[in-house]
């Protein structure tokens, strides 16, 4: 059993307690004789909730700043979380063990602009030619706990997509999990990307049901033991 302890990282419009602990995340891996790091992200869960989009600027901080020092930690994040573990991994490679990344896929490459998914947080609700996350990301930043001017900040927040070279800086050996009708793939882009990665597919699953869905929880798991 490795002696690392696993930080866990939620996706957007989430929170430590309900993308880890709810769906039963935080008990399996006690169980498994883990040490749990949670974090909730700026705008997020019980973290402050700024509604200036340059507040989030540095938002993988919220990363690094729980990071044990010295030591290294194996870690799993969703989503938005994903996406900050890689780009934190990239700089920091030494800092981990190993990483399971769930609903991320190609679409971290994207040159997309975000605006459309913040408009429609701030109003409640996505516009008709809007892409289809938009809808699901207006209707999770209403969820109780939540503040939606908070979530459509951190939305605009200033930011640059990951690249290739950034990704060949992950020297660790990463678990992709990734459902097949999850908006954020393909994977393959990613895959290659990444030095030491393999792919596990959720057939059936969409972004949104992966954190619920057993079957991510059981690859990490064994993923970790190794």
């Amino acid at each position: 059993m490795p002696d690392e302890p696993v930080l866990l990282v939620h996706g957007f419009a989430s929170s430590f307690e309900r993308n880890w602990r709810e769906p039963g995340w935080v008990d399996v891996l006690e169980e498994e004789g883990h040490q749990v790091i949670g974090v909730d992200l700026l705008g997020h869960g019980e973290a402050p909730k700024p509604t200036d989009p340059e507040a989030y600027r540095e938002l993988e901080r919220c990363v690094e700043i729980v990071l044990p020092s010295p030591g290294r930690v194996d870690a799993v994040g969703f989503s938005l979380g994903g996406q900050l573990l890689l780009r934190v991994a990239a700089a920091n490679p030494h800092r981990f063990r190993r990483l399971v990344i769930g609903g991320v896929g190609d679409s971290v490459f994207s040159t997309r602009d975000p605006e459309s998914v913040a408009r429609a947080i701030d109003a409640g609700q996505a516009g008709e030619s809007d892409h289809e996350s938009a809808g699901a990301m207006a209707r999770f930043a209403q969820a109780p706990g939540n503040d939606p001017a908070a979530l459509a900040a951190c939305m605009r927040r200033p930011q640059s997509r990951l690249t290739e070279e950034e990704l060949a800086g992950v020297t660790v050996p990463v678990l992709l999990v990734l459902g097949d009708r999850d908006f954020s793939g393909p994977p393959d882009r990613l895959l290659s990307a990444l030095p030491d990665a393999r792919l596990v597919t959720l057939a059936g699953a969409d972004h949104f049901g992966t954190p619920k869905d057993f079957r991510f929880l059981d690859a990490a798991v064994d993923f970790l033991r190794d």
